[in-house]
């Protein structure tokens, strides 16, 4: 079976179409708990999201800030397998009709095998892998599986990334790129900073592929300042931060699928 990566390409082109940037969500497999988990993908598509990363929880992340740190560490004490998160992006996938791709860490997949890990991947659904530790020149091996099962690669640039650097690694992506708006780790913050615009204009002079932004939105003024600019909006930590805050799962869910519909309407007013 053949990944969805034609379906991430349709799925940015459509809101590119409709002059808006597309809303992509991210959430941690097996948190709160694996069900829980999947409930809460489905509850951010419900709200408007157009794309959603499933997070591969990872003992030392280092791209991630203290909420999905947090997250994650649940997700590990309860037991969460490489398994359980195929498992999120089949049932996800199956019950929207949305692109699905795993955010990871090199390490887990290395372990696991790089053809295992693609197969399962593609015969669940998925669009693909964002990889953010995994450095272009190191990444054949990725690339090959990946385009062979139909997989998008989604490698991160940084504000730091000199345009030689920024042309490398577009040439080698997939899917979209993704442009970390700052130097630092993942969380909600009060500016975005113009630095991802500069960012965004620097990545787009290398590449046709859709550049998307991450870290730092949590609200719909900042999504919809970023989608002045860029051609995604990416969430993440708002999101684990409404599931942490609620009471209950129940009210987990309504939080994030509310907060969904409000970075929709963001993105909606470039």
């Amino acid at each position: 079976m053949s990944g969805n990566i034609e379906l991430l390409g349709t799925t940015l082109a459509t809101a590119s179409a409709e002059d808006r940037a597309a809303l992509i969500a991210y959430l941690p497999a097996g948190f709160p708990t694996v069900d829980g988990g999947i409930e809460a993908v489905k509850a951010v598509i419900a709200g408007g999201a157009d794309v959603v990363e499933i997070g591969l929880p990872h003992s030392d992340p280092v791209l991630d800030g203290p909420v999905i740190q947090t997250a994650d560490d649940i997700a590990l004490r309860g037991g969460v397998r490489i398994a359980d998160v195929m498992r999120t992006v089949r049932e996800a996938y199956e019950a929207t009709g949305v692109p699905i791709l795993v955010m990871t860490y090199w390490n887990p997949i290395d372990r696991y095998g790089v053809e295992r890990f693609t197969a399962e991947l593609a015969e669940a659904g998925g669009a693909g892998c964002i990889l953010p530790d995994l450095p272009v020149q190191e990444s054949a091996l990725w690339r090959e599986h990946a385009e062979k099962h139909g997989l998008a690669t989604v490698f991160v640039v940084a504000p730091s990334s000199q345009d030689a650097r920024l042309a490398t690694i577009t040439a080698a992506g997939s899917g979209f790129v993704y442009a970390a708006s700052l130097m630092g780790v993942t969380g909600t913050r009060a500016s975005v900073g113009a630095q991802a615009q500069e960012l965004v204009g620097r990545t787009r002079a290398t590449t046709d592929l859709p550049v998307c932004v991450g870290l730092g939105v949590s609200n719909a003024g900042q999504a919809a300042e970023v989608a002045g600019f860029a051609d995604g909006v990416i969430v993440g930590s708002a999101f684990v931060k409404a599931m942490l805050d609620a009471p209950d799962e129940a009210a987990g869910l309504d939080a994030v699928r509310s907060l969904a519909g409000e970075l929709a309407q963001g993105v909606r007013k470039r």
